[in-house]
């Protein structure tokens, strides 16, 4: 998510920079967990065949950027809503992801205010209606805003009360996915797999499949090669963010810097870029040149440009931000409309065009290069 994108970079650098805090704080309500041991080896040579390619999404967000203290509640949808209303504005929403977007996958927010709780019986519909289109869906974990934000598990107990409600809802569902934690930035690298590593453990036990899980990379997801190589944490996906405003480069640049967040082929196989965006809704136009001279445009050009060939070159899974996202300039997609009548409309269709272009659709690079 971009809603603050200066902070959040200082807030990486920040965070980069903490020293290392007790282990067992973590992992939270399951730090009685055991740790990872050898057994955990096992995993490697029985992990279930990946295929981050299937994924062809874009995140459906709330307006807040999904940090809530409260519900999250999707663009388009409203907390007075209903079952049935939760269903029928989301089945034209994912119609409209399909249709006019082109996805065949759905990255959703969930919270504890929103599981196992009055809104948790409207809020269902929504992934309902996703999977009924034949979606996949995934659902991440977002801590809240404010004082809350701070990378890690807000509350412990009620996380893993939610993440107990879900896995039970839909153990059998297998196009559903699991997305412990967004962007664990609060956490050091072997807290975080630490983290994971008990997560995973508690839910592989009660039957949730490996494959239908997604570790975030470390930070704000932005690097994935630690998770990769923690062996308690084989046969997952892994997911990985990356976005234009993380720096300012021209395509050579933003390869280096993409590839080295990656890791190296093997992790590749598992990952899933499920946060990536460049602002769509000022008129940039991303077939063109990333050399006109003009930074403001030449930047999330050289970006996008990039980043969606390096996805499809090592066969990453593509999840844009946001599909739809009342009032943010990368959204893909507006609504039009209300009821019966809602539609979406797309706002850019040269991003639409590369978002094609990274899920591998097409034999030629659809914009210029130079």
């Amino acid at each position: 998510m971009h809603a603050t994108h200066r902070r959040r970079v200082l807030a990486a650098t920040v965070t980069a920079l903490a020293g290392a805090t007790a282990l067992a704080l973590a992992s939270p309500a399951l730090a009685t967990a055991a740790p990872a041991t050898a057994a955990h080896a096992v995993h490697s040579a029985h992990a279930p065949a990946l295929d981050p390619t299937q994924f062809h999404g874009v995140n459906w967000a709330d307006p807040r950027d999904n940090y809530a203290n409260g519900p999250v509640v999707l663009s388009g949808l409203a907390t007075t809503d209903d079952y049935r209303t939760v269903y029928r504005t989301s089945e034209r929403v994912i119609v409209g992801f399909r249709e006019d977007l082109g996805a065949n996958t759905v990255r959703m927010p969930v919270n504890p205010y929103s599981v196992g709780t009055t809104w948790w019986r409207s809020y269902k519909g929504a992934i309902d209606a996703a999977r009924h289109e034949g979606f996949r869906v995934v659902l991440g974990y977002w801590e809240g805003d404010g004082a809350s934000k701070d990378g890690r598990v807000d509350d412990p107990a009620a996380w893993t009360a939610m993440w107990d409600t879900l896995t039970t809802t839909y153990a059998h569902d297998r196009g559903v996915y699991f997305e412990p934690m967004n962007e664990p930035f609060g956490y050091t690298p072997d807290q975080w797999i630490q983290v994971a590593t008990d997560w995973v453990d508690r839910y592989t036990a009660r039957g949730i499949p490996r494959d239908r899980v997604f570790v975030s990379g470390v930070g704000y997801n932005d690097h994935v090669d630690a998770v990769c190589a923690a062996p308690a944490l084989a046969g997952t996906y892994v997911s990985q963010h990356y976005y234009g405003f993380w720096g300012t480069h021209d395509a050579a640049g933003w390869a280096a810097d993409f590839t080295a967040r990656l890791g190296d082929r093997a992790c590749s196989a598992r990952t899933v870029l499920d946060e990536f965006g460049v602002p769509m809704t000022t008129g940039i136009d991303y077939r063109g040149s990333a050399t006109t001279g003009d930074a403001d445009a030449d930047n999330p050009v050289a970006f996008l440009q990039t980043v969606t060939t390096i996805a499809r070159q090592r066969h990453l899974g593509a999840v844009y931000w946001p599909g739809l996202r009342t009032d943010d300039t990368y959204s893909l997609s507006t609504i039009q409309g209300s009821g019966k009548h809602l539609s979406l409309a797309v706002t850019n269709p040269s991003g639409v065009a590369l978002l094609h272009w990274a899920w591998g659709e097409g034999r030629r690079a659809p914009f210029t290069v130079g």
